[in-house]
């Protein structure tokens, strides 16, 4: 690890919200350190990255040294969730909490459970599963650690996620690369209920902003959405149109899934959020964008650079 005293922004994880978050401070000319289990990754030059375990308090304290801001973008398999991700992410706080360090938590919306009506932060954790139940008790956690004056922590909160680099979630490589391909894009559930789905480089670029804004502490935000109200059916359609092919959609219903889990362990993690796609999941972004005068990408050019990317990117 550089022994430089330069402040740095510190990254807990290299998958692809991580990297949307480095991708912006780079175009913000601040040094950044990213961390991972191997110390290896494909980012540009410059680009500090380092071997690191935040399992162990010891390794955590050492990563974060000279960190100005520590972004957690780092979590376990699905499989492990509940033994492992609230060690994780004590482990980080400490070590962002020590060196003094703003520490910015991102999480999806499954602390909230199942909502009639839109999602807004002002919402009760009424989780029915077992990862959101685990999401409410970490975020309850950090923020009482922040409450209590032990340490500087925000939290931005995104829907299900697409955009370069996202593979696995509703609109990753079963969706993209299937239709690139000419085959049905394979999705789950309604296709004709509402869904708000985050732009992943909005998601990286709100928690940059949340990093910097000392308003923001000791709060949960959620990070800009397009304002266009959108079913699964309709952005495909986009997505279709962008590839230049005509539109096919396979959607699995929970029959199927549960017939699917069986086999495929992703298929039962999958299953456990079906709700999010079987009616109305509006998420409510109003406060950030009015706090921060800030606008998610429009639809259709975060469709555009997610094709981009893909056909850059081929299986």
């Amino acid at each position: 690890m550089s022994n430089s005293n330069q402040e740095k922004h510190v990254i807990f994880g290299t998958g692809p919200l991580g990297l949307a978050v480095m991708e912006e401070l780079i175009m913000k000319g601040t040094p950044v350190r990213m961390v991972n289990t191997s110390g290896k990754a494909h980012v540009p030059e410059g680009v500090e990255v380092v071997k690191g375990d935040a399992y162990s308090m010891e390794s955590a304290l050492e990563v974060t040294s000279a960190a100005q801001v520590v972004y957690q973008c780092a979590q376990p398999t699905y499989k492990g969730w509940s033994q492992k991700f609230p060690t994780l992410q004590a482990n980080i706080l400490e070590g962002a909490a020590t060196h003094g360090a703003r520490l910015v938590v991102p999480e999806d919306m499954g602390l909230y459970g199942e909502v009639d009506g839109k999602i807004h932060e002002d919402l009760p954790y009424k989780a029915q599963t077992s990862k959101g139940r685990v999401r409410a008790v970490m975020a309850d956690a950090a923020l009482a650690l922040h409450r209590d004056g032990k340490a500087r922590v925000v939290i931005g909160r995104g829907s299900d996620f697409f955009g370069p680099r996202v593979l696995d979630s509703m609109l990753g490589a079963r969706a993209i690369y299937r239709a690139l391909e000419g085959k049905a894009a394979q999705l789950a559930g309604s296709l004709d209920v509402p869904h708000t789905f985050t732009f992943i480089e909005d998601f990286g670029r709100a928690l940059v902003l949340l990093g910097e804004r000392e308003e923001a502490l000791g709060q949960a935000w959620h990070v800009p959405n397009d304002r266009l109200t959108i079913t699964q059916q309709e952005i495909m359609e986009i997505f279709f149109e962008e590839i230049g092919r005509p539109v096919k959609i396979n959607a699995m219903n929970r029959d199927r899934l549960m017939a699917d889990s069986l086999i495929h362990p992703e298929a039962r993690e999958l299953l456990e959020m079906m709700y999010r796609f079987e009616k109305p999941f509006v998420v409510d972004s109003s406060k950030f964008e009015r706090t921060f005068n800030v606008s998610a990408t429009p639809m259709r050019e975060a469709v555009w650079r997610t094709v981009a990317w893909y056909r850059a990117n081929p299986r």
